[in-house]
């Protein structure tokens, strides 16, 4: 019968661990995002200058790069990343698609702007898996205008093979 078998106890957190990782972590103030241009501020990020966001603490990937309209992200997967199957998790892909994406959307907006992911489409075309070694996350803005902006990004492994691509929607609005 559905629903009569025992459900398991969620696993406890560590929150010494979790804790230690909130000391240590910086967001940027609003005031240090709107005081300079989306690519500035990522560059930053990129040069090490202002921590990466927690996002990337949590699933083991960085900010490596950013240029006009380009953002590289970069992550070796592993066992923790794993669904029940046995691969990478379609949601660390998703992530790490709409992360270069967006990015690549914001190396074009001045000081003052901001940006909301309004839409993302990802296909997960081989999988991803501890084996699979380094990968990387390139995201290409494609418009921006005032109010919204797209782009399209890939997942490469380190021979350039193709694992996953996708294209986001953003929200550009004042912060």
């Amino acid at each position: 019968m559905l629903g009569s078998a025992r459900r398991p106890e969620p696993a406890r957190s560590n929150t010494k661990s979790m804790a230690n990782f909130h000391e240590q972590a910086h967001v940027a103030s609003l005031e240090e995002i709107k005081a300079v241009s989306g690519l500035e501020f990522l560059r930053r990020i990129a040069e090490g200058e202002v921590s990466q966001p927690p996002i990337c603490h949590t699933l083991g990937f960085r900010l490596a790069a950013v240029a006009k309209g380009y953002a590289l992200f970069t992550m070796t997967p592993a066992f923790k990343h794993y669904n029940p199957i046995g691969t990478v998790h379609g949601g660390v892909a998703s992530t790490l698609l709409d992360s270069c994406m967006s990015c690549a959307l914001q190396t074009n907006l001045e000081a003052g702007l901001g940006y909301i992911t309004l839409e993302l489409k990802v296909n997960l075309v081989r999988p991803i898996t501890a084996a699979t070694g380094p990968i990387r996350a390139e995201g290409h803005a494609l418009h921006v205008g005032r109010r919204s902006g797209t782009a399209e990004g890939k997942i490469l492994d380190a021979n350039g093979v193709l694992l996953a691509h996708g294209t986001t929607t953003c929200l550009i609005y004042g912060l």
